[in-house]
């Protein structure tokens, strides 16, 4: 199962670039050029970034756009961003002191009619944002002066520094009405250390390092001059074009073949931790399809059927983890106290489904959108206990429309909360009413609404406890383990992988 990736591209032909790579000695262009070229596999649908969920799109985002406030990476401290202060009047009023003298790329001027348009627009359920969790909090915000703002919540959100520290950026009025949403999302303009300079969807986007970058900032300047990220589907494409030098930074590489990359001399490997979590998401009923996951038992000999130890050492490696829950260890709230946990028993899942009225196993549908080689080897561990799931591998943004309009039993997916730490991020996405909830279990729901709204932590601590044990116990899901990122790139690059799995390549500078 490990190299059955590897197997496809042939270890032949991998040893035969690896010699090709020494050989050639390749002249780092990026570093000559500065110009830090990058490659990812995703296609972004949009680059008006409330319109997307992709991690990639988070990435643009904390490159081309910029936040009120901003959450310190290495203390994890909130500072002033946009905002050089910021205050709870009450338990639901925010007050904001903005900074002057921003301006956006176009050069029109930062002020508050700008944060009030943002954060009022995309609080509008009418504009039908992809994750109304990281804003469906705000009642509304009202200006108070040129450079005073006020946010009115609808409850207490004590998760309201994460969200404006992380998905809620800020978007120019102006600009925006009058180009619209469609036409932003291929010209995007903001205020962060980046400027978008050109967009070829599907191949390239290339960004310009912003000289007008706000010096107070606490993100710090931005170094590189010119920043290229290229859409590259084939995997060992990507690898083939770091090791000869066209490529200066990739990521997301299987545990297998970051081990062979590790063997150059001019490239470095990082296995990082990330806040992402794998999960097998069940549809109970639907008039669209007919799904087996009705019958719990059904759920648990699924849970039962895959050794996620064996998955998480022989595949993911680094420092991935089993988890027992939907989210991520270090979120407030999230916890495993009292939770149902499911041992790898492929004869108690085989029972389990004789005893739902499947004796000789049945076949269903497994939907899958990234890190193929993990999704294969679920689909052999629960072949092994009598379920014959097909693989059905597609596109994240068809996969998220499907399974939104209910028209998939059982689907591997993963989250990585925007990167918020904090528990309401992932739960409240996948358990709280929201499009991609198709579990719709009101008593869960009522949990979290309190988890989410009470300023007393231990109440909040409390809900989610309860709502993960229902979870767990009535097998809503498989939790499976947390992800790693496997980044590889050139030696000339000073790159620092975070676990919020948010390449800051601001941050970043030649050696």
């Amino acid at each position: 199962m490990m190299g059955s990736k590897l197997k496809r591209i042939g270890w032949i032909g991998f040893i035969l670039v690896i010699t090709f790579a020494w050989i050639a000695a390749p002249v780092w262009a990026g570093k000559k050029d500065d110009v830090l070229n990058i490659a990812w596999e995703k296609e972004l649908e949009t680059l008006n970034l409330y319109y997307q969920t992709a991690r990639e799109g988070v990435i643009l985002g904390r490159h081309i756009f910029d936040r009120l406030i901003h959450r310190d990476p290495e203390s994890g401290e909130y500072k002033g961003c946009l905002a050089k202060s910021f205050k709870w009047i009450d338990s639901v009023t925010m007050e904001f002191e903005l900074r002057e003298g921003i301006t956006f790329h176009n050069g029109e001027k930062f002020d508050a009619d700008d944060v009030v348009f943002t954060l009022n627009h995309m609080s509008n359920p009418e504009n039908k944002v992809k994750v109304y969790q990281y804003v469906g909090w705000i009642k509304n915000a009202e200006k108070l002066g040129p450079y005073k703002v006020k946010i009115n919540l609808k409850d207490p959100t004590p998760a309201a520094f994460e969200f404006l520290a992380g998905p809620v950026m800020i978007y120019p009025d102006e600009y925006y009405q009058k180009v619209g949403m469609k036409e932003f999302g291929v010209a995007p303009i903001g205020t962060g250390p980046y400027k978008v300079v050109k967009v070829t969807p599907g191949k390239e986007i290339v960004m310009k390092k912003n000289e007008n970058y706000f010096k107070e900032s606490p993100k710090g300047q931005p170094v590189i001059g010119t920043i290229r990220q290229r859409t590259i589907p084939e995997a060992n494409t990507k690898m083939a074009e770091l090791m000869t030098g066209g490529l200066d930074w990739i990521w997301h590489i299987p545990k297998d073949q970051a081990e062979k990359l590790a063997q150059m001399p001019n490239i470095d490997v990082v296995a990082a931790e990330t806040m992402r979590v794998g999960f097998l998401y069940f549809l109970l009923d639907s008039p669209q399809v007919k799904t087996p996951f009705t019958d719990i038992r059904v759920r648990k000999a699924v849970a039962h059927a895959i050794d996620r130890e064996a998955i998480v050492k022989n595949l993911v490696g680094g420092d991935s983890k089993v988890v027992h829950t939907t989210c991520y260890p270090k979120q407030f709230g999230c916890t495993e106290e009292g939770v149902t946990k499911y041992d790898y028993n492929p004869e108690k899942a085989k029972k389990l489904l004789a005893e739902a009225g499947y004796p000789n196993g049945l076949d269903v549908d497994l939907h899958a959108y990234r890190d193929r080689p993990y999704a294969e080897a679920v689909v052999n561990y629960l072949r092994d206990s009598g379920i014959r799931a097909k693989l059905q591998y597609m596109q994240y943004s068809a996969l998220r429309e499907i399974g939104r309009a209910r028209k998939v039993p059982m689907a591997f997916w993963t989250w990585g909360s925007n990167s918020v730490y904090d528990i309401s991020a992932f739960v409240g996405n996948w358990y709280k009413g929201t499009g991609d909830d198709v579990i719709r279990d009101p008593q869960v729901m009522e949990w979290l609404n309190k988890g989410d709204t009470s300023i007393d932590p231990a109440v909040r601590k409390e809900n989610y406890k309860k709502a993960l044990q229902k979870i767990t116990e009535q097998a809503y899901t498989v939790p499976l383990f947390t992800w790693v990122a496997n980044y590889a790139f050139s030696k000339e690059l000073d790159f620092k992988a975070w676990p919020d799995e948010i390449p800051r390549f601001y941050m970043s500078k030649w050696k």
